[in-house]
């Protein structure tokens, strides 16, 4: 019997083989791979302007929400949400990656000089139910605008 799944092996679980990218992104010194999304998730990339207030709202809701990327200067965010949100998102200033794209996907664990993660994955497959997240999405808009009124 097998035990859960490790965040690697849970990542690597969608290359097309899974064997050969594990073995190159452990020896990568970036400490980064690519990895085709709509398979087993999609990532919601939000600017993190919105991105960061949006976590806030959700790590008050929820225990733990799915994995979330930043990138480079801190620009952007992707939250990782079940397979098939993208095709089917409607958002303003909102990238999707589904089925037919490839993002950078840092080790977890491993720092990079790049792409971090904010909530690595656990192995366990939790990602962020994308209802919960527009309503978290709203709210720290909301909020956001609020803000700018003072």
């Amino acid at each position: 019997m097998t035990g859960p799944k490790t965040a690697v092996e849970w990542l690597v679980s969608v290359a097309p083989d899974p064997g050969a990218c594990r073995w190159e992104w452990e020896r990568n010194p970036q400490g980064i791979a690519l990895l085709p999304a709509g398979r087993a998730w999609d990532v919601l990339i939000l600017p993190a302007a919105l991105g960061y207030p949006t976590l806030d709202v959700l790590s008050r809701v929820i225990d733990r929400p799915g994995p979330v990327l930043v990138d480079f200067g801190d620009a952007r965010m992707g939250f990782f949400v079940p397979a098939g949100t993208a095709a089917r998102w409607l958002g303003t200033g909102v990238r999707t990656a589904g089925a037919g794209t490839w993002i950078v996907v840092p080790y977890p664990g491993r720092v990079t000089g790049g792409v971090r993660w904010l909530v690595q994955p656990d192995g366990s497959g939790n990602l962020t139910d994308p209802v919960l997240l527009e309503l978290a999405m709203h709210e720290a808009a909301a909020g956001l605008a609020g803000n700018e009124g003072r």
